[in-house]
């Protein structure tokens, strides 16, 4: 059974100001997803979940329907406010759906095989999804569960803070500990992330997390019980997200599972802000040049 690629395309862009998503950073408007599902497709992924958003299906559908045809098995889920656990209380004035668990969680009843989850915005590099397929094809236990990680330095932008998974690992690479800092960027001192009007070092090589995991079927238990708790915690609240890093996190405390953090030597790249774009074009154009990727992906 080929593994499934889901890919969480539901979010606002609010940082970037867009639909970023969609944006064309390849020489024949390819957005980054295109170069996601290319890799995948590659690696020997035979199906991709796209958890998006009900206003702008008909032209993401459009966008990749045609491009993907009979190369890989599509599906699309919807992430939305109000597909909460039944009976759960939130605040009625909150705008935005609970983040990358959340949206994960949108996934049940379409996934029922190993899987990768990604951001649509983040360039991974060919080598992590071969690593991650690897990983996926091999790993009998359903409490082993995996991640790319990423150094730190490797993954800021030069135009505002990032969001980060910062994670802990033994002597075996597994996972101790990874805890979602969401203000992180360089200042002129070294790395810090911030929280609550102070900030913290973090040293160069420090693994993060980019929102790359390699989870099995049964996460989908986990999301559920772990996202009511998370409501009757955070449910009043107007801008709290249910992120995987502290579904993970949860689960590693409980002993219920463990998380082998895969090193990779791929680039990552992605565009938070719109000024990073430019860097992402010029990135892709070195890895055309390099051979790496064909000009046209799909022609």
């Amino acid at each position: 059974m080929k593994p499934t690629l889901v890919i969480l395309a539901a979010g606002m862009g609010s940082r970037y100001g867009g639909l970023k998503q969609l944006d064309e950073v390849g020489p024949n408007g390819e957005a980054i997803i295109d170069y996601s599902l290319y890799d995948a497709i590659r690696a020997g992924f035979g199906k991709v979940v796209f958890v998006i958003r009900t206003d702008f299906a008909e032209e993401f559908k459009a966008r990749f329907e045609p491009k993907l045809g009979q190369r890989i098995e599509v599906e699309y889920v919807y992430q939305s406010l109000d597909k909460i656990p039944q009976g759960s209380v939130v605040n009625p004035e909150r705008e935005k759906p609970w983040g990358t668990a959340h949206a994960t969680l949108m996934a049940e009843g379409a996934v029922h095989e190993p899987m990768a989850v990604i951001n649509a915005d983040d360039f991974y590099g060919r080598r992590a999804y071969q690593v991650m397929a690897e990983f996926l094809n091999t790993s009998i236990d359903e409490n082993e569960y995996s991640m790319v990680g990423y150094n730190v330095v490797n993954t800021l932008s030069e135009f505002g803070t990032v969001s980060r998974g910062v994670c802990n690992t033994d002597d075996e690479n597994n996972l101790t500990t990874v805890v979602e800092r969401t203000k992180i960027k360089r200042d002129p001192d070294g790395i810090f992330y911030y929280e609550d009007d102070q900030r913290f070092k973090l040293e160069e090589n420090t693994p993060v997390s980019m929102n790359f995991w390699g989870l099995k079927p049964n996460v989908f238990h986990y999301l559920n019980k772990g996202f009511k708790e998370f409501l009757i915690n955070n449910g009043n609240e107007l801008k709290s997200e249910y992120f995987i890093p502290l579904l993970i996190n949860d689960n590693i405390v409980n002993g219920t599972i463990r998380t082998k953090v895969i090193k990779c030597d791929s680039p990552w790249f992605g565009v938070t802000y719109r000024e990073d774009k430019p860097f992402v074009q010029q990135r892709i154009k070195e890895l055309i040049d390099q051979e790496e990727y064909p000009n046209n992906l799909w022609s």
